[in-house]
């Protein structure tokens, strides 16, 4: 059985912009073709494939549909390229990321694609733990991810691993830790947690013998924000080294001591024949080989949920 591009790409649509009206003002054709391009699709493949909520997602088999989608955007684009035809678009890259590397090293890995190649990304942030969620779904077509293990359709770059250090700013630690870094005063000493997921503090304070679940804790669910809240003394936190280093230096952060945590990062695409993918993975790899710890050199591996 045949799914017609047009269809698909309809279902693709649907599911990016949220709803069946902003679907039919990026496909230029009005919400009732959306609907009854749907209804053929449907009607086709016998199939539910989006659930009508708000906004509009895929079902099991909308998420098929949907992985097809992208790949024909993605062999059309080159096809194009091949073939020297006039396209109106760049090819659209829909990528999911983590926040503290979205922070830190992937915008100029990226940035140095744009120079060679007529793209756009879309960036999806989640937690490294729910990256390959987006990946498996054809929600992204490439993911930083901390899954080694290949999703079904998809090949798998060792990027290395980001690393994380303890710290607070001295007022801080003269009112909460007067006495040095021990079980006794941190229990009491309030942190701050990305949200909800992120267990990198809670590794730490089992390192030092702390129950995590009692110190008091914030959360603050953006990268930038959330070294932010540790620099202003709302509490302790960790903080790769290209944020927390500046700091250090100057004296309005201090480390508070070991384990170094680390948390490893692979990159995974769909096994599609792209230039442009190709050239995305080369360049992702290389710009977290020179900002990410590599095998080998110290710090203390983790497999709980980062951010």
């Amino acid at each position: 059985m045949w799914i017609a591009p047009e269809l698909a790409e309809t279902v693709a649509a649907i599911v990016d912009e949220g709803s069946f009206e902003q679907a039919a003002q990026r496909l230029r054709i009005s919400p009732s073709a959306v609907s009854q391009r749907l209804r053929a699709l449907e009607s086709q493949l016998g199939r539910v494939l989006l659930v009508r909520s708000r906004p509009v997602r895929a079902t099991e088999a909308g998420a098929t549909v949907l992985r097809l989608a992208r790949q024909y955007e993605v062999v059309g684009h080159e096809a194009s390229v091949s073939l020297g035809l006039e396209r109106g678009d760049a090819m659209h890259v829909p990528i999911a990321v983590n926040a503290d590397s979205l922070a830190t090293w992937l915008l100029p890995a990226l940035e140095a694609v744009t120079r060679a190649h007529e793209v756009t990304f879309e960036l999806l942030r989640e937690d490294e733990d729910r990256t390959a969620d987006l990946l498996e779904s054809g929600s992204a077509l490439a993911a930083i991810t901390s899954e080694g293990r290949p999703i079904g359709g998809c090949s798998v770059t060792a990027l290395g691993a980001t690393e994380y250090v303890a710290v607070a700013t001295p007022a801080y630690i003269a009112r909460w830790l007067p006495h040095g870094v021990g079980a006794s005063s941190l229990v009491a000493a309030p942190l701050i947690d990305f949200d909800r997921s992120d267990d990198i503090q809670s590794d730490w304070l089992r390192a030092h013998g702390v129950d995590p679940v009692v110190p008091p804790r914030h959360y603050v669910p953006a990268s930038e924000d959330y070294a932010a809240a540790i620099r202003l003394g709302m509490g302790w936190g960790m903080l790769p080294p290209v944020q927390a280093s500046p700091s250090i230096e100057l004296g309005t952060l201090r480390p508070l001591g070991a384990p170094d945590l680390t948390e490893p990062l692979f990159w995974q695409q769909w096994t599609i024949d792209s230039p442009v993918l190709s050239a995305i993975r080369e360049s992702v790899a290389a710009h977290a080989r020179a900002a990410l710890v590599q095998r080998g050199e110290p710090g203390l591996s983790r497999s709980g949920s980062g951010r």
